[in-house]
């Protein structure tokens, strides 16, 4: 008998399946089809069309921030944020390890170096304490030049870039507020968390510039898109500029003033975004009834109090269920189980996969790659603990 065969079979009575259970497909019932075909047939399927703008100010509206510019992906939406605020080739950003690849691949597209500090357990993003100590410790104010100074490197410090993991918020606000005081802009890697609010406020709104993403697998899609999303209407017009190839508005002249990027998300994958985004309330209310399910399961399952946020070094006696942080309301992107230890962990992932439910552990730490081994880290053992420990399971909506 396999040790998880009655996770196994729970989660196949959720999806009511014997076949491969994915771990997050999109989910088409709405007008994708008919915006699709509109989108064909007016032949505008490229940057420009109805649905780019319709999108933005629909994403605008939704999230509650005053501006948003759509573009070809979330990573590429984190490049231009991280430019808009002043990231430049030789600075430094801090952010954090457990993350996907694409925040710490933006920050290297600037040219610049990620600074890794330690996430909190009970929210899986940047920690505030480590964030605080680490600029009261390690950083100084150089007047003469204003700027923010890594004392180790003698690098400047030029933007954060927390990430709300797996659609969870982090503790945003203090992060803001502790960078406010260092005179550090703040880039919130929103990716994940579409529909997660924090304090009534939607992610993604908390820092000077916000990004979101519409990958195939997540919560809405657009197949490929992003969006970059501000109050700050002049770095919006910006934005703007700088994806639609810096180039000068003109009937017909071809000028350019700045290096720009050819990042504009085209009509067609706005037409499904749009139809997507119709949908998202309801994605997200069934999102979070499948959570209560896995979190009634796994309490029950184990027979303790262990399905829940995990706040202190909890070491749960097989797998329990992660929940949403205090103050937050969460999207549920992916679903998360915590395990004993990395040997469970891998124990888990065998048995699940070779038994056709897809599940996959939390990403490899960022400095971990080769490329990152040299960045500046702190101890990172909050990090290090659910490295060993987390799995996402399926969270496809039913």
């Amino acid at each position: 008998m396999l040790k998880f065969q009655e996770t196994i079979d729970f989660i196949r009575s959720i999806y009511n399946t014997q076949d491969l259970i994915p771990l997050h497909e999109p989910r088409f019932w709405g007008n994708e089809k008919k915006y699709l075909e509109e989108c064909i047939d007016s032949t505008f399927v490229s940057s420009v069309g109805k649905f780019v703008d319709q999108i933005e100010v629909e994403i605008a509206k939704y999230t509650g921030a005053k501006k948003a510019v759509a573009v070809v992906n979330g990573t590429a939406a984190l490049h231009i944020a991280l430019k808009l605020v002043g990231v430049e080739a030789g600075t430094e950003v801090i952010t954090q390890p457990l993350t996907f690849i694409a925040t710490a691949n933006a920050i290297s597209y600037c040219g610049a170096k990620p600074i890794f500090l330690d996430v909190d357990l009970d929210t899986m993003g940047l920690s505030p304490i480590a964030l605080k100590r680490f600029l009261e410790e390690e950083t100084v104010w150089d007047s003469s030049s204003n700027k923010r100074l890594n004392k180790l490197t003698n690098k400047q410090i030029t933007a954060c870039v927390p990430m709300h993991t797996f659609g969870h918020a982090c503790r945003i606000d203090e992060i803001v507020d502790i960078c406010n005081e260092y005179n550090i802009p703040v880039v919130e890697d929103s990716a994940e968390s579409i529909g997660t609010y924090y304090k009534e406020k939607h992610t993604g709104t908390f820092g000077k510039v916000g990004i979101l993403s519409f990958n195939g697998n997540k919560t809405i899609t657009s197949g490929g898109g992003g969006m970059i999303i501000t109050d700050d209407e002049e770095l919006a017009k910006q934005a703007k500029h700088l994806t639609t190839t810096a180039k000068i508005p003109h009937k017909w002249e071809y000028r350019h003033d700045h290096i720009g990027y050819n990042y504009r998300m085209p009509n067609i994958n706005a037409a499904l975004a749009c139809a997507q985004l119709e949908q998202l309330d309801s994605f997200i209310e069934k999102k979070r009834a499948l959570a209560k399910k896995y979190s009634d399961f796994f309490l029950t399952s184990t027979s303790s109090s262990t399905s829940t946020s995990i706040s202190t070094s909890i070491s749960p006696s097989t797998l329990s269920f992660f929940v949403e942080p205090k103050n937050s309301i969460s999207n549920y992107w992916l679903n998360v189980v915590i395990l004993k230890n990395r040997e469970e962990r891998d124990l888990f992932l065998k048995e699940t996969n070779e038994n056709g439910v897809m599940t996959r552990p939390i990403w490899t730490l960022m400095n971990k790659l080769e490329m990152f081994r040299d960045c500046y880290t702190d101890t990172l053992e909050n990090a290090e603990w659910l490295e060993d420990r987390v799995v996402n399971i399926s969270s496809s909506v039913i």
